[in-house]
């Protein structure tokens, strides 16, 4: 979590430099042909015939939805707000995972990560203006992330975490095409914005793989949890490098989502 938001950090201030859909592209593409390089030193097919199964079709699908919606909102939001309404996928990916793994989430779990989601609406305040289209992107980005994480854990045994981070960067690199195909104006990245691609892509690397391992070994509702700290290295970032200024009801639903977090992670350890 904390390399996501370090690499969210990136994007955002690489995007003053170069589209964002260019940035997508150029991290993905650099992605890729790292986890190639990690792949192919393991003796490992780049082209595995389990990539054409059900599960890991739908796994690149809800990749290129979640980076492609999220990255929008990065860009085009607050880092702190975005991050926040981020924290609202541990209620589905825990939901998920009681339906279609059917792990076991007592009732205790459930009011805690409700309480969260309550945190996450505290610090949107939907009301007068209610939410924006900007925060539906967010939802959008979140529910694909949620899907993929489902997804990673059905993935074939067969696939090692270093197959399925070249196909994950793949997909952020569709993703970035995509969205240039639409936007236009790509141009030739000056020193500042290749420092900034390269600790998205060190940072990103290490929390796409981390991630990945976390997914496929530990249990899920166990695992989820630990997304609420993402919010806090977002917010420390958002404030230090973007002079982001959160409010007392910023903060104090931020407070709920970590406190809620931490409580389903103790519960899951007893259970």
């Amino acid at each position: 979590m904390a390399g996501f938001a370090v690499e969210d950090m990136f994007l955002k201030s690489v995007t003053a430099h170069i589209p964002l859909g260019q940035a997508l592209l150029i991290f993905g593409l650099t992605g890729a042909a790292l986890f190639a390089l990690l792949t192919l030193r393991a003796g490992e097919a780049l082209l595995h015939p389990a990539l054409l199964s059900r599960p890991l079709l739908l796994r690149s699908s809800f990749e290129v939805a979640g980076r492609l919606f999220y990255s929008l909102a990065i860009a085009l939001t607050p880092l702190s707000t975005a991050s926040a309404i981020l924290q609202a996928t541990p209620l589905v990916v825990v939901a998920g995972a009681a339906l279609l793994f059917g792990e076991r989430v007592g009732w205790r779990r459930w009011t805690a990560i409700a309480i969260g989601f309550a945190g996450v609406l505290l610090i949107l305040r939907p009301g007068v203006e209610g939410f924006t289209l900007l925060s539906l992107v967010t939802v959008a980005g979140m529910l694909g992330f949620a899907g993929r994480d489902l997804a990673t854990r059905a993935a074939p045994p067969a696939l090692s975490n270093r197959q399925l981070g070249l196909i994950g960067m793949a997909m952020l690199a569709l993703a970035g095409a995509l969205i240039l195909a639409v936007t236009g104006g790509a141009r030739m990245p000056d020193v500042p914005a290749l420092a900034l691609l390269a600790g998205m892509t060190i940072f990103g690397i290490f929390g796409y793989n981390a991630l990945t391992i976390a997914m496929r070994t530990g249990e899920v509702s166990v695992v989820t949890p630990f997304r609420y700290t993402r919010l806090v290295f977002a917010m420390i970032l958002g404030i230090l490098v973007f002079h982001e200024r959160p409010d007392a009801l910023t903060l104090a639903g931020s407070a709920l989502i970590v406190a809620s977090g931490l409580y389903t992670l103790t519960r899951a350890r007893r259970a």
